[in-house]
């Protein structure tokens, strides 16, 4: 009799603790993907490294009645961490790493759920572990928003188990510098740190024009200096300042992108940006969304929706396929990129168990 998802999951922690143990910070994967490339092709996987660099592994069905092309569910998670380094250990029934929630979990349950699944002829199951996610380059996301279309997408972020996430909010980087010619400090001329400042305290003043009368984390648009420099060659003098911004459904990227630049020419500061994904928010009444209600209130959980004030892989792949697509996977997600990073191993094996049944009432509904 073969052992229910949970147990399962349990008898494989060791993929988990092994691929957490393994650094991956974005940009430097290929470690980690070579694991599990490997682990995958030694679990009946046909697996490989694909060109951007992402871990690929696919379960077939077989072809469908008369031969019809199998209908495909991507799941999608991320392979790479943020920089930080936490001893590996397994304490009070929790496992702690980098990555152990920010998603070396969900991937790690996505791998095992796949491999739990008996897959319906007609049917395929990917799944990736994608690189760059934590980058703005969103690399692995891109490569395969472009080179896939799949009929459901699941992507492995934290939200808790009980918990679907149907939205993202998105994301503008921005580096605002001013250079100016060096004077003496007793010149009434400002600085170019002066200048710098007054831009920065004119886009506060637009976005809280922008958010009067809002007050959801979700439809709010936020703004923060991430960091500050300043220096000079005695003849000339620069600020530089890195900004980023968190946008809801109503302003895209390119909208701010024009505001900012607007505020910039008229203090004299150059812009230059990065990492603009827009928000996106998934549609609720779906197959997909109805095959995780039911397979959460299996597991007697009272399931939740939620939507993200951070951005995820779905930023990218949602707006390209128009698919039924969701968020899904154990942990807490208020511990991302904290030196307490860690995942509860009962919470992470449950959730394989509400995947596995998720992803076989799919394939019967479809």
């Amino acid at each position: 009799m073969s052992p229910t998802p949970d147990v399962f999951a349990l008898n494989h922690l060791d993929l988990l603790s092994a691929l957490v143990s393994i650094p991956s910070v974005s940009g430097q994967e290929h470690g980690a993907v070579a694991y599990l490339v490997n682990w995958m092709q030694a679990h009946g996987f046909q697996a490989h490294v694909d060109r951007a660099g992402n871990a690929v592994g696919v379960l077939d069905g077989g072809p469908g009645p008369e031969g019809e092309v199998p209908r495909e569910i991507m799941l999608l998670g991320h392979i790479d961490t943020v920089p930080g380094d936490i001893p590996i250990r397994i304490e009070g029934g929790r496992l702690y790493g980098r990555g152990a929630v920010d998603a070396k979990g969900p991937l790690t349950a996505f791998v095992l759920a796949a491999l739990a699944t008996e897959i319906r002829p007609g049917w395929r199951i990917i799944v990736i572990g994608a690189v760059e996610e934590e980058a703005p380059s969103s690399k692995g996301a891109r490569y395969v928003a472009q080179r896939y279309h799949p009929h459901y997408c699941i992507i492995g972020e934290p939200n808790l188990w009980r918990r679907i996430a149907l939205g993202y909010k998105g994301r503008l980087l921005a580096t605002a510098r001013r250079e100016k010619t060096l004077s003496h400090t007793a010149s009434p001329e400002t600085s170019a740190i002066d200048d710098l400042i007054e831009f920065w305290n004119e886009v506060k003043a637009r976005v809280v024009r922008f958010n009067a009368a809002r007050t959801r984390p979700w439809e709010i648009l936020q703004a923060g200096v991430s960091q500050v420099d300043s220096g000079g060659d005695g003849m000339h003098i620069w600020a530089e300042m890195k900004a980023g911004f968190r946008l809801p459904l109503d302003i895209s990227p390119d909208e701010l992108r024009f505001i900012l630049a607007e505020i910039a020419e008229t203090h004299q500061v150059r812009l230059t940006f990065g990492g603009g994904e827009p928000a996106y928010r998934a549609p609720k009444n779906t197959p997909l969304v109805r095959a995780f209600l039911q397979a959460i209130r299996t597991q007697r959980g009272k399931p939740g929706f939620v939507l993200k004030t951070g951005t995820s892989d779905m930023n990218v792949v949602g707006p390209a396929w128009h698919i039924p697509i969701i968020a899904y996977g154990a942990g807490d997600s208020s511990l991302d990129h904290t030196p307490e990073e860690h995942i509860e191993v009962a919470e992470w094996a449950r959730s394989v168990a509400v995947l596995t049944d998720a992803l076989q009432r799919l394939m019967m509904q479809g």
